[in-house]
């Protein structure tokens, strides 16, 4: 879509949500950035009241673009992760798109970008250029192994980093391979840290208006061993290398993953005593809690294939509505597995409104996540779908003091 179709698209709803006493009303983001993480990163503060603007290349190479889901040539993916920002096209590269770049940014608090490190300084973008311009803005780069090391050139990807990291390591069945997850949890993962980043460094330069502005060196791979607390000291006080366990928790039980006699499968966790004693109650064996090798947590942790066997047997002799029966008076916790389609009708998600509404211009609305977290007493209106490539060229650039017939001869060099 060019600028001229611009006048085509519905109201811009996300502003809905960038004012009003969201948490990060006024903040201005400008993404530059690839793919997913970084960009969902952004897209996290928009659905917070950041405005986020996107620059593309002119091309719309960003590979989101392509990335599954796609509809008849209709980005789905793209689409919701990048919910609630203005794109605009610029090759950065190209002298009269640095020049201009220098001028967006500002007008900006926050640069996110993903690219190998130096990049940005080898396009005659580096810090000290950015900061002559903007001494507070803040830039975030997030890489997948972070700015210095021996790996911090190499190329990397949601499973590089989460099998690097060591989460890929826990899952799977012992002795078997280790197992991805069929999404890119590590992309996601990092996205969260991304945003916190730029959460908290907005805390910092609302609260001192003399701070200068800085970078932020966020590692994915590091954001996903950050979430692994216990491995390092469990490795070095024990001895212990925590591996793959199946459904099993070798950390506490019973928690596990169980089928029923009418095939559902369920997620349960009653470690503590208390639940457990509550379990044992419900599925009619409350000897179990005189077990020696279950009487306690420790005990149950380093009985936990014997008790599971235990439990194993039970779910499979009883139908998921006796079970459901069973669990829920006694406050057990466990959940049957659900697929999307019966999240999309889910009595407590739809009470919720956890599944909101995007606009789309082309495809009428998209279903998506509602923004996390909730603002008590706030009202939250869902934004629309990831922009066009340069969709919002005309009002953006045309802010720098661009004429239309400038932004064609741009258009026309590949510029814009």
């Amino acid at each position: 879509m060019n600028d001229a179709q611009q006048t085509q698209r519905p109201a811009d709803v996300s502003q809905a949500q960038a004012g009003g006493g969201m948490p990060l009303a006024g903040v201005r983001i400008l993404d530059m950035a690839t793919v997913l993480a970084a960009p969902m990163g952004a897209t996290l503060c928009a659905d917070l009241g950041a405005e986020v603007v996107k620059l593309e290349l002119p091309d719309g190479s960003d590979p989101m673009r392509g990335l599954a889901p796609v509809q008849d040539g209709q980005p789905l993916f793209w689409k919701v992760a990048n919910r609630g920002k203005k794109g605009i096209a610029l090759d950065v590269r190209k002298p009269q798109g640095r020049e201009l770049f220098m001028k967006l940014v500002a007008g900006f608090d926050v640069l996110v970008e993903n690219f190998r490190p130096g990049t940005l300084d080898r396009w005659g973008l580096g810090i000290d250029v950015l900061h002559a311009v903007n001494p507070r803005l803040v830039v975030l780069r997030l890489t997948g192994f972070g700015q210095d090391g021996p790996g911090s050139d190499r190329p990397g990807f949601a499973r590089i980093f989460e099998a690097m990291s060591g989460l890929t390591r826990l899952s799977g069945e012992k002795g078997g391979s280790p197992l991805h997850m069929n999404y890119p949890i590590g992309d996601v993962i990092a996205a969260s840290f991304a945003a916190f980043s730029i959460a908290s460094a907005m805390v910092r330069m609302r609260s001192e208006p003399a701070a200068k502005g800085f970078e932020i060196d966020l590692a994915a791979t590091e954001a996903l061993f950050r979430l692994l607390d216990a491995l390092p000291v469990e490795y070095e006080r024990l001895g212990t290398e925590r591996g793959p366990a199946g459904n099993l928790a070798s950390y506490t039980a019973p928690s596990s993953m169980y089928c029923s006699r009418d095939g559902v499968h369920l997620s349960l966790v009653a470690s503590s005593n208390p639940i457990f004693r509550r379990l044992a109650q419900a599925i009619g064996m409350p000897q179990l809690t005189e077990d020696s090798r279950f009487a306690t947590m420790v005990a149950r942790t380093e009985h936990y294939q014997e008790l599971d066997a235990i439990l194993t047997a039970w779910f499979q002799s009883h139908d998921f509505e006796d079970i459901e029966r069973r669990l829920e008076p006694q406050g057990v916790p466990f959940a049957r597995v659900q697929g999307i389609a019966q999240i999309m009708h889910d009595p407590h998600f739809l009470a919720r409104h956890a599944i909101v509404r995007l606009a789309d211009p082309e495809l009428g609305s998209l279903p998506a996540p509602h923004a996390v977290p909730r603002i008590v007493g706030q009202t939250w209106s869902p934004p629309r779908t990831g922009p066009a490539v340069g969709e919002h060229n005309r009002e953006i650039l045309g802010a720098l003091g661009l004429t239309d017939e400038q932004m064609a001869q741009l258009r026309r060099d590949g510029v814009i």
